[in-house]
């Protein structure tokens, strides 16, 4: 039965589930964002942090972990073991760790039970924060950190110390005498159906997160929201297209952008390019990846557009197993990909990378 209902219902019930989670509005979003960076800028520690950033300076960026509850619901679950084994990498390699929101699914669990079924995450994490090293943004799946009054403590408990949790922060950095900001947030900032909507946390709790339990589905496939990923996305480079040495980073869309770009559509230009260069070995690589299904988030083509302002984190959710992430070390920015091998070994995969000099202007 439930096979038969999984092939009967699975994409209404997504299509419907997207259609109620993300409804992106551009002026809104564009509002929000201008609004967060000046508070930041103005009154830097209560929205959120500035922190100064050089060569030297290590940062990872995680964003979209949705940690349950170990239930069929869980979008984490198939990720958990990637996740471990990234964050060990990034601690004893002494990196600032910015976890960029929707860490844990509150839309559809209660906090302690998703505390319980994920110790071994949280102890982790509390690794980074012993360094002071670790800087925990909310989104709209855990808004519950901005909101609640006791939150703060719920907090303490699970980390043992105290944790302030931000709307973004701003990396400070000067780039060949001239300076640049990165602003990070989870980017779900003028989402008219996700930005504290209570019908979309009570649709995912109540309706969604029963369903998605009974069927079994893990939506963060490319196959789903193609439109409202690459729209929301859009908007995002649009705000970001229009500040000065300036550049973003978000979440929220599970959707790795890097250079204002998706992955795929950096890996058609690769392709392109192969073949007018007659690079058999290229050619056959990236024809691989495409056959095998192995480009974790990626949806059809969009607009291609021109300045390198804004980049996308993807998730740590995709049904594979597979977490990606961006990196700020040595000068560089880095899309990376942590999966794991046929005999289950995690490994590090950078998909892209540009010198952080490439994006000013």
């Amino acid at each position: 039965m439930r096979q038969f209902l999984q092939k009967l219902l699975t994409k209404p019930i997504i299509r419907l589930a997207n259609k109620c989670s993300s409804r992106p509005d551009q002026q809104r979003v564009h509002e929000a964002l201008t609004a967060l960076l000046d508070k930041i800028r103005k009154s830097p520690g209560k929205r959120g942090l500035i922190v100064d950033f050089d060569k030297q300076s290590k940062v990872i960026v995680f964003s979209d972990q949705h940690k349950g509850i170990r239930d069929f619901a869980d979008d984490f679950a198939m990720s958990e073991k990637t996740y471990l084994a990234a964050l060990a990498y990034y601690n004893k390699e002494n990196f600032l760790y910015c976890s960029l929101g929707d860490s844990e699914e509150l839309w559809k669990n209660k906090l302690d039970a998703v505390f319980k079924h994920n110790r071994e995450v949280f102890e982790l994490e509390t690794q980074f924060l012993k360094r002071n090293a670790f800087i925990k943004i909310f989104g709209n799946h855990d808004l519950y950190w901005d909101n609640d009054p006791l939150a703060g403590l719920s907090l303490e408990k699970f980390y043992g110390q105290k944790v302030k949790v931000y709307e973004g922060v701003v990396l400070k950095m000067m780039i060949q005498d001239r300076p640049l900001s990165i602003l990070m947030t989870h980017g779900h900032q003028g989402d008219l159906q996700s930005d504290g909507n209570w019908f979309s946390k009570w649709f995912v709790s109540k309706l969604w997160g029963p369903f998605q339990a009974y069927l079994r589905i893990n939506p963060n496939t490319p196959a789903y929201d193609t439109q409202l990923k690459s729209a929301h996305n859009a908007m995002m480079y649009s705000w970001a297209a229009k500040q000065s040495d300036l550049v973003l980073i978000t979440g929220h869309t599970h959707q790795p952008v890097f250079n204002s770009l998706t992955h795929l559509e950096r890996m058609y230009i690769r392709l392109e390019a192969a073949r007018k260069n007659n690079d058999l070995e290229v050619v056959k690589q990236i024809e691989g990846e495409f056959m095998t299904g192995k480009i974790s988030g990626e949806v059809s083509p969009r607009l291609d557009y021109s300045k390198n302002t804004y980049f996308n984190a993807g998730c740590c959710c995709f049904s594979d197993g597979d977490i990606t992430g961006m990196e700020l070390e040595d000068g560089k920015i880095k899309l990376i990909k942590w999966k794991s091998d046929t005999s289950g070994f995690v490994k590090r995969v950078v998909l892209e990378e540009n010198e952080l000099e490439n994006l000013i202007g």
